[in-house]
């Protein structure tokens, strides 16, 4: 058999070992497809990470743009990375839709990971609950800038009353990667707090997503 050249390489490991099997350097050369003149897929895979630190968290917070700034790397290729991130957070997304009972802020945030993540912007997010606990729904309500997101608190209640929730549990994230929470986050916790109360709709917690950690106010006996 003719020996698989060094851009086939890794997709010859694939086949005989698996995915699993396979470094992110190696992983990444498959997507890439391609290296350029003088330096293979693998060796650009391996460059680009080496550029993130080996954080797949960072190279997926790379935009288009800044990807097609590695030489080597056009629009199609920067297109190829971020669609592959894009489909196994899209993945982790999948997995979170499963029922289960939100009983600590770590449940929650495995939810919330998959929307919240990477994101140069702010969102704001409601996870709906029942008497057990158990997510009904998870909706987007707001989305804002770098510094602030509007929340329709009136919007956030009638979600509550169509899904027939009893709890809910709020979220946003924070692009920069700080956690701690502003006083407009505390001033919206309360008012979320009180406004639910008026309907018996319990606020479990507002949850703080940075990077890859999150802030959670129950937690911190914040409510």
């Amino acid at each position: 058999m003719k020996a698989w050249s060094v851009e086939d390489q890794p997709r010859e490991k694939y086949l005989r070992l698996g995915g699993q099997k396979l470094t992110d350097a190696e992983l990444l050369a498959i997507v890439l497809g391609n290296g350029s003149v003088g330096q293979s897929a693998l060796s650009l895979a391996k460059t680009l990470l080496i550029a993130c630190d080996n954080d797949l968290q960072k190279l997926f917070e790379l935009s288009i743009e800044k990807l097609m700034d590695f030489k080597g790397v056009g629009k199609v290729k920067a297109i190829k990375i971020k669609a592959s991130l894009d489909f196994g957070y899209r993945l982790l997304h999948v997995n979170a839709t499963v029922p289960l009972s939100l009983s600590s802020s770590g449940a929650a945030f495995s939810i919330l990971k998959p929307v919240l993540i990477g994101l140069t912007y702010e969102e704001f997010w409601v996870l709906y609950l029942d008497n057990s606990n158990v997510l009904i729904e998870r909706s987007l309500l707001g989305k804002g800038g770098f510094t602030a997101t509007v929340v329709d608190i009136r919007l956030v209640l009638q979600q509550a009353i169509r899904w027939g929730a009893t709890a809910m549990i709020v979220a946003h994230n924070h692009p920069t990667g700080n956690l701690k929470p502003s006083h407009s986050d505390k001033a919206l916790t309360q008012k979320l707090k009180e406004a639910a109360k008026v309907l018996d709709i319990k606020l479990l917690d507002h949850i703080i997503v940075g990077k890859n950690e999150y802030f959670s106010f129950a937690d911190q006996n914040l409510l």
